[in-house]
């Protein structure tokens, strides 16, 4: 009895009971509704191999995307008061940040991160939309002006890739400020004569989308991305208007002359090394090749002898007569006979 209540039971039991399935092995498009298996998902950098839409992409994988060899180092970003204001709404506001630091594994929602980019030096600032829809606070005003220094120590290209909800209310105007230090730190970065590139994601919209999101040397948007200020709705609501189905996407702006390109996410980084060596030509002219000649001779010889050389046969006078060696009428001799 021991044996069949021990061993066979147990064993037809595991038969006949339904398997669990990990939740995180398919993904649903929210474009298509296509059912996408994750390793098709990940190969294809989180674009939907059906209709391809770009879904949102972790900075991690971000990161590794855009560095040669999905080699980088992380920089070190100052610390900041966690809840300067003190601010509590339906939960406490601290007690926010202590959640989306357990769930990201962040301390805020920026990542700065310098290496090489095609062989040239680039510091990368991504968002972290999963840290609090990526708001913009205090830590990320830092992290901007840090990366902007960092940038310049290194002589560096600097690259910033916005992936946000708009400033962090929590912390009221102290995160608005923010829009006018970012914008300080990237003219820092242009005044030091070095590139300064926004690659726009889904979806940078408010604060962010209003100061440094803007004013870049060359603005490149991933396709299908959502970039504006306000919501969809809320302009509906004040003009009383029904908008376009595209409005706000990244090719509606760039038809409007608001980005300079719209990029699939599989052409971003061969797109960015392209433009960064149009702007920033680091490579040797050529090579200084001696010319053959009297190394004795002087400067002003040398002139001189170079000088002497007659002109091409084909060369004529305005009255129509060839210049040669023939021509000797110049230097006072007379035409032989």
């Amino acid at each position: 009895m021991n044996w069949l209540t021990n061993y066979v039971k147990p064993k037809l039991r595991d038969l006949v009971r339904p398997k669990e399935i990990p939740d995180n092995l398919w993904h649903k498009c929210s474009s298509c509704g296509q059912m996408i298996f994750h390793r098709d998902l990940e190969k294809n950098q989180h674009v939907c191999q059906h209709c391809g839409h770009h879904m949102r992409l972790s900075v991690t994988a971000r990161l590794e995307m855009l560095f040669d060899g999905g080699d980088y180092t992380r920089a070190e970003l100052p610390a900041v008061p966690v809840d300067p204001l003190k601010f509590t709404d339906r939960r406490k506001y601290k007690d926010r940040v202590k959640e989306a630091n357990a769930k990201t594994k962040e301390k805020d929602a920026l990542v700065v991160a310098h290496g090489k980019m095609g062989g040239q030096n680039v510091v990368v600032a991504a968002f972290n939309f999963d840290y609090m829809a990526g708001s913009m606070g205090t830590a990320v005003g830092e992290g901007l002006v840090a990366a902007s220094k960092l940038a310049i120590v290194q002589d560096a290209s600097l690259i910033v890739v916005p992936a946000s909800g708009g400033a962090r209310m929590q912390e009221g105007i102290l995160s608005l400020m923010q829009m006018a230090r970012t914008t300080i730190g990237v003219e820092r970065v242009k005044e030091a004569g070095l590139p300064y590139i926004v690659v726009l994601t889904d979806p940078t919209t408010g604060g962010v989308s209003a100061s440094f999101a803007m004013l870049g040397d060359v603005a490149i948007a991933e396709s299908g991305a959502v970039i504006g200020f306000a919501g969809r709705r809320v302009i509906e609501q004040t003009i009383r208007e029904k908008l376009p189905d595209d409005f706000q996407t990244a090719e509606f702006l760039y038809d409007h002359g608001m980005v300079d390109m719209v990029v699939r996410r599989k052409e971003l980084r061969a797109t960015l090394i392209r433009v960064l060596s149009l702007l920033r030509n680091i490579k040797p002219a050529g090579k200084l090749l001696e010319i053959s000649g009297d190394k004795s001779s002087t400067p002003s010889e040398e002139a001189d002898n170079i000088n002497d050389i007659p002109p091409p046969p084909d060369i004529r006078r305005p009255d129509g007569e060839p210049i040669g060696d023939e021509d000797t009428t110049s230097k006072g001799e007379k035409p032989a006979d």
